[in-house]
């Protein structure tokens, strides 16, 4: 990052929704290493986020509510004299939204409307980069997915991030909020303690010599992107929103451009902790999209970006962090999910 960017953030007053989630975290930590002034919005208190672990919340201001409350979306903006959001929250696990569409409903798609429209009411100024998702998709049968493909997920948490992403559209045409939009494939990295998550899930069995378990028959294809490669993609694109009117309005798919299957990934992973153990494939995953990749050729061309780090790498990092999280005294094996 040259020194004019590096200047962008010093005291930059940024708001983070899902400040305690995984992306959110990483966020934060990169913000802060900026010199932003960070202002994050927690709904529940989620005592295994790393943000709480690591320390990193007590570096930050923090407004207690949830995304889909205007009032106090309002408060936190206008008070907080905020210049960037970066709205991470989400209910991000696809099987809850099988089971509880409404709740993922309401956090994703109306804390989308809420936060939008409260930007709108104090002047639309703030920068806004609202984080979509490759299953906004949908099931295609062109692929990989560019951003010009039309939004057809189907299913809880697909239609879910359509409908954000949309809003998110419609507000920047509309009202002319200056508004981006993300579409990332599945995160993973340190701190993510959903094991329910193939990464963590499948890095836990094997440190706890157990064999992994994939839900599904191990067949479906995804992106799979590492959560550094994403904070800076985020941050990266909020500085491009300022220099280059162009970039408003406009969406973003960022990934790694690997296709692996879920087995795939799950066997790199086995071979690169040096375990001899197999996977148990269950086969009982529903709702799921078969075959997802993203095409990041319009981030390189209109943004200039490209990620950092190769596949190996990232799970070499993510396999240590795990290893140094059960290794201390404060390693817990609580599931916790994304908080909103």
């Amino acid at each position: 990052m040259n020194s004019l960017m590096h200047r962008f953030w010093h005291d930059r007053r940024v708001l983070v929704t899902g400040c305690t989630g995984l992306v959110g975290v990483w966020t934060v930590r990169r913000l802060l290493e900026e010199g932003a002034h960070v202002v994050g919005l927690i709904r529940d208190q989620v005592c295994g986020s790393e943000l709480v672990r690591g320390a990193w919340i007590e570096r930050i201001d923090v407004v207690r509510g949830c995304v889909e409350d205007g009032t106090v979306l309002e408060r936190a903006l206008g008070e907080y004299e905020i210049e960037t959001v970066f709205h991470l929250a989400a209910q991000t696990i696809v099987g809850i939204a099988n089971r509880n569409p409404l709740s993922t409903f309401e956090t994703n798609i109306k804390g989308t409307w809420c936060l939008l429209e409260a930007v709108r009411r104090l002047g639309g100024q703030a920068q806004v980069v609202v984080a979509s998702s490759d299953k906004a998709y949908g099931a295609q049968t062109n692929l990989p997915y560019v951003e010009d493909a039309p939004l057809l997920g189907r299913h809880p948490y697909d239609a879910s991030k359509s409908c954000t992403d949309i809003l998110a559209q419609t507000y920047h045409h509309t009202y002319r909020l200056p508004v981006c939009v993300t579409r990332c494939g599945n995160f993973f990295g340190g701190g993510d303690l959903n094991w329910n998550r193939i990464v963590p899930g499948t890095i836990r069995s094997i440190l706890k010599g157990e064999r992994p378990v994939i839900r599904s028959d191990g067949s479906f294809i995804r992106d799979y992107f590492y959560v550094k490669d994403g904070a800076a993609a985020y941050l990266h694109l909020a500085e491009c929103m300022a220099r280059d009117p162009r970039v408003m309005g406009e969406a973003f798919n960022f990934s790694n451009e690997i296709q692996l299957t879920v087995l795939e990934l799950t066997e790199r992973i086995l071979q690169l902790m040096d375990s001899s153990l197999t996977p148990v494939v269950l086969g009982e995953a529903c709702n799921e999209i078969p075959h997802q990749c993203l095409s990041a050729a319009k981030a390189r061309r209109m943004l200039g970006w490209t990620p950092r780090y190769l596949l190996d790498n990232a799970l070499v990092e993510t396999i240590d962090w795990y290893r140094h999280f059960f290794a201390s005294r404060g390693g817990r094996e609580s599931a916790r999910r994304d908080a909103a």
